[in-house]
């Protein structure tokens, strides 16, 4: 069995990438969606034993209650900062818990059983770190260890690379993870443009509801497509060396 660990920002502030496509609001149900999707996927895949979820979101503690997760306050862990705070309720996870450690970003609208079982199957038998890269393999969005492989936690610009340097130098087994529902975290318009076509693969997934055949997802996709437009060529083609 493993654990898992899911930070999550104040949805109020979330997304402020998206904020020339999406109101307040709308990012903030985005955020919401997506944070739900992550939480099922863990809720139901057979291997997961405990979920904690770390945010001072005000609706945390409901959203940690629907999905039967624990919830902690940034506050109780005495730090600031998503590398500190990861590290901190790593440490206590670990400390109280021998179980395999998955942590993750709350973005992660497409991840699945089989994403989930990606990563479980990464990890060297003898013990070691899993990455979870984004879709330009530069920025991570899940690592999963055990408590003789705990990595230096560098979430942030370029981290990817960062925490695969940090393990080679610390001599722990390292494997890199590329699979979509891993991969596909929504911070950017690029990304949504992604991700809109794909919602169609899961229906009934809090995001789809959202954004799928709904008037907030037909803007979306207007939006983006004259973003589109406005860099193409003007004669559609354009010279080619």
């Amino acid at each position: 069995m493993i654990q898992a660990l899911v930070p999550l920002k104040d949805l109020v502030e979330a997304k402020s990438r998206l904020s020339g496509l999406l109101r307040p609001s709308e990012r903030r149900a985005l955020a919401q969606a997506m944070v739900e999707d992550v939480l099922a996927a863990l809720r139901d895949h057979e291997e997961l034993d405990n979920i904690t979820l770390v945010s001072d979101d005000p609706g945390a503690n409901l959203l940690a209650q629907k999905y039967a997760a624990d919830c902690w306050p940034e506050r109780r862990l005495g730090c600031r900062g998503l590398n500190p705070l990861i590290h901190r309720a790593t440490q206590i996870l670990l400390q109280s818990c021998d179980e395999p450690l998955m942590v993750l970003h709350a973005d992660l609208p497409l991840l699945g059983k089989a994403d989930i079982d990606a990563v479980l199957n990464a990890m060297p038998e003898s013990g070691g770190l899993a990455i979870g890269c984004d879709r330009q393999s530069r920025g991570t969005n899940l690592l999963f260890f055990d408590a003789s492989s705990v990595p230096q936690f560098a979430f942030g610009i370029g981290s990817c690379e960062k925490h695969l340097q940090c393990a080679r130098k610390l001599g722990t087994p390292v494997r890199l993870v590329r699979s979509e529902g891993v991969a596909l975290d929504v911070d950017e318009p690029s990304d949504l443009a992604h991700l809109m076509p794909k919602l169609g693969s899961r229906p009934t997934s809090h995001t789809a509801q959202l954004l799928l055949d709904t008037a907030l997802g037909r803007r979306v996709q207007a939006v983006l497509a004259m973003q589109t437009d406005s860099v193409e060529p003007a004669d559609g083609g354009g010279a080619r060396c």
